[in-house]
């Protein structure tokens, strides 16, 4: 007979019933700990969404400031338009005059034309822009020539770039390679080009208003050409002075020049800051001077000649462009420029930079361009217009006299310009 345990045997015992300890230790749904991680979860979307409506917010805020600054440049950029435009003038491109009033100002587009040109109207106004090309027969290279010039010569100097020598925040970081390159040219002696006497030919004969120049070399100023009469664009390498603004001590070529034969940086006597030149270095304004001129001599012009000059450089390039729209104007060079684009602070303001010269385009009505030495140029313009001797003697004299028997033909005709 098998015996049946009743309900209160040990086995049934052995089962612990639903509400045992073991069972406890589950927690049921409702417990505090699910309720923890609920709120925990709650909290958590409320932060999301407190922090998607703060972005949202900030985001609209940026929106709205972004829309602010461009407003401002908006009403900046007007702004500087009418500056740039009322101090350099309206450009004197092909835009600028009608079919109808395009007359065609030369008689012969050649050298002889320009000639015949100055002597028929008498031109006491003449304006020279200079840039390296009328100073390499001086021995002083240019900068953009193939193989001679001086940017192709600077890759020892590992420079982030062939400008940075010029460069017043590359300068400020390291002057070495400025007074490493520029050394044999500071100490080297260097005489006028027949290109510069020929100026100061033009200055003798009453006939020059103005001599604009990029070039650094003091060259000018030893032709005779007087300094009332000289733009220097760039400044120049007879000034130089301590870089400290609470020092700013003034030095002459002569102590630098010392000084670099040493083969030292120079070094301020007073204060040991860096020596710098007084030229102006990429990153650095033009001299007010350069402006006043500009906008004072330009509209007067009745002759542009361009000596040596890529016009590859802004804001000096653009003269080209303000002259009045019945201006001859003659280039002298060795190579034709390339084109030339607009900078990018024309383009901006939209005001046209680049080079408007067409001597080779079917419309052109007053552009010359010489192709060759900038001496040999200017010796045969002085041979057109009869001072070849006179450009000759001073040559000779090194500038001390230009004394022979005038011979131009126009000579009675003018009178001497006075200063301006």
């Amino acid at each position: 007979m098998v015996s049946q345990q009743g309900s209160g045997s040990s086995k049934d015992q052995d089962v612990k019933p639903a509400g045992s300890s073991k069972d406890q230790d589950v927690k049921p749904a409702g417990s505090s700990q699910d309720q923890d991680v609920s709120s925990d979860k709650a909290q958590k979307k409320e932060l999301d969404m407190d922090m998607i409506s703060a972005a949202l917010n900030a985001s609209a805020d940026l929106d709205r400031q972004w829309q602010e600054m461009q407003d401002k440049m908006n009403r900046i950029t007007l702004g500087m338009a009418k500056v740039v435009k009322n101090m350099y003038g309206q450009p004197g491109g092909m835009d600028s005059i009608s079919e109808e009033d395009r007359v065609q100002v030369l008689e012969d587009l050649t050298l002889q034309g320009i000639a015949k040109y100055i002597i028929d109207n008498n031109c006491t106004n003449i304006i020279t822009m200079a840039g390296a090309g009328i100073s390499t027969s001086a021995g002083i290279p240019d900068f953009r020539s193939k193989d001679t010039g001086l940017y192709n010569n600077l890759d020892k100097y590992n420079l982030p770039s062939p400008t940075s020598i010029f460069s017043i925040d590359y300068f400020k970081e390291n002057p070495e390679p400025f007074y490493k390159v520029r050394a044999t040219k500071l100490l080297g002696e260097y005489k006028p080009t027949p290109a510069h006497y020929f100026i100061r030919l033009l200055h003798e004969e009453g006939r020059l208003l103005r001599h604009f120049t990029q070039n650094i070399d003091t060259l000018d100023k030893l032709a005779g050409i007087p300094e009332d009469k000289t733009v220097l664009a760039h400044g120049s390498l007879e000034h130089w002075f301590c870089m400290n603004i609470d020092c700013e001590a003034k030095y002459t070529m002569k102590w630098i020049k010392r000084e670099v034969a040493a083969d030292k940086i120079p070094k301020c006597t007073k204060c040991q800051a860096v020596i710098r030149p007084g030229i102006v270095m990429f990153g650095e304004n033009l001299p007010r001077r350069f402006g006043e001129r500009a906008g004072e001599d330009l509209p007067k012009c009745d002759l542009l000649i361009i000596l040596g000059t890529s016009l590859a450089v802004q804001p000096f390039a653009s003269l080209v462009n303000r002259v009045p729209v019945t201006t001859p104007r003659l280039l002298i060079n060795r190579d034709k420029p390339a084109e030339a684009e607009a900078d990018a602070l024309g383009m901006f303001l939209g005001i046209p930079t680049g080079s408007t010269l067409r001597y080779d385009e079917d419309d052109n009505y007053r552009d010359v361009a010489y192709f060759g030495k900038c001496d040999d140029g200017c010796m045969d313009l002085a041979q057109m217009l009869n001072l070849k001797e006179r450009l000759e003697m001073l040559i000779k004299s090194g500038g001390k006299t230009s004394k022979v028997p005038k011979t131009c033909e126009v000579s009675a005709k003018r009178k001497p310009q006075g200063k301006k």
